[in-house]
């Protein structure tokens, strides 16, 4: 038959494959099960293997990988508008074929071994911050009703609460409530070290990763961030320089222009929204910073405050960072910081 290239519509345990020719033309399909996937692919020539970006996409992207095929993944954004008719796997799977076809289509690098470790307990520690806060914020209302207002932060909240649950506290508090109160701050006593953990065991993967390294040198780029970015970068292979990736995470203007009508909206949020946050979050502690230096980059920061604000500032800072980062991962080269 022929067959250059393959459109996969993965699932959990039916796949659907769209087999092509190297003129662009359908010339088979087969729906099978998750155990005959990668018996189906071993018997199929060289050939392209595309599917969506979606879930265990990386891990099929591995394993055909090590039967020597070529493995690309798009956004399914980008693979929509190729659906005919009504939407089903067989469909599906032709999008994928008609998009890959596609001159100007972008791909997505499936992620390493390396890189799945570490946004792994990105996640995981992310859904434990988020638990943590909840579990505060909801306790903190509950202290309202008795008349407790506890202090702003985190940090103010847990020095604070022990005193709040004390049996001798003069306060209305009944048993049971002094009770719930105690179990919920060894929950948020527990989650801080959960937290802890997988804190440390980012800095041990980062440790032998010079990438994490070498953007760590950077102002406003910590950790969590340097993490972040690997993950969702690797090493910059599939970007052409460092706008490409501030507009892969979302970190430049929308646009609504028409003619010679030129309309700039505010930053587009698309791609990696916690890559995004973490650059936001970084930029607005070197910018909160800044006043008190007299270095280029501060002058800089400290001219965009005072004419476009501080969150307009704070974005821009992002994106030079991120731009920077993707720069040093496409050239290897170290942070020179500015005098």
């Amino acid at each position: 038959m022929d067959i250059t290239l393959i459109g996969i519509d993965i699932a959990k345990n039916v796949f659907q494959l769209a087999y092509s020719n190297k003129q662009g033309k359908i010339v088979g399909r087969k729906r099978i099960t998750r155990e005959k996937l990668l018996r189906e692919i071993r018997q199929q020539p060289t050939c392209t293997i595309v599917m969506e970006a979606c879930g265990s996409a990386n891990y099929w992207a591995r394993e055909f990988r090590k039967l020597n095929h070529e493995v690309k993944l798009i956004s399914p954004q980008y693979v929509k508008p190729y659906v005919r008719g009504n939407k089903n796997d067989y469909r599906d799977s032709e999008a994928i074929v008609e998009a890959a076809g596609r001159p100007q289509m972008r791909f997505v690098t499936p992620k390493t071994i390396e890189q799945q470790d570490i946004q792994s307990i990105l996640k995981v520690r992310e859904s434990y911050v988020n638990m943590r806060t909840k579990t505060i914020n909801q306790l903190r209302g509950l202290l309202s009703e008795y008349g407790i207002i506890v202090s702003q932060g985190a940090s103010r909240f847990r020095k604070e609460l022990p005193a709040l649950y004390d049996r001798e506290a003069q306060n209305e508090l009944s048993m049971p409530m002094r009770e719930l109160v105690e179990t919920q701050y060894k929950l948020i006593a527990s989650i801080d070290k959960n937290i802890k953990a997988y804190e440390n065991a980012l800095k041990e993967l980062t440790k032998v990763d010079e990438r994490c390294k070498r953007l760590m040198e950077i102002e406003g780029i910590g950790l969590i961030c340097a993490a972040a970015v690997v993950t969702a970068a690797g090493n910059g292979s599939s970007f052409k320089n460092g706008r490409h990736f501030a507009a892969f995470i979302g970190l430049v203007p929308k646009q609504h222009s028409s003619g010679d009508t030129e309309k700039l909206l505010g930053i587009s949020k698309r791609g990696d929204e916690f890559t995004r946050r973490m650059l936001i979050h970084g930029a607005r502690s070197v910018v909160m910073r800044s006043q008190h230096k007299k270095d280029g980059r501060s002058r800089w920061i400290q001219r965009l405050v005072n004419e476009r604000g501080m969150n307009r500032a704070t974005v821009a800072l992002a994106n030079k960072n991120a731009r920077i980062a993707m720069a040093l991962l496409l050239s290897g080269e170290t942070y020179r910081k500015v005098a």
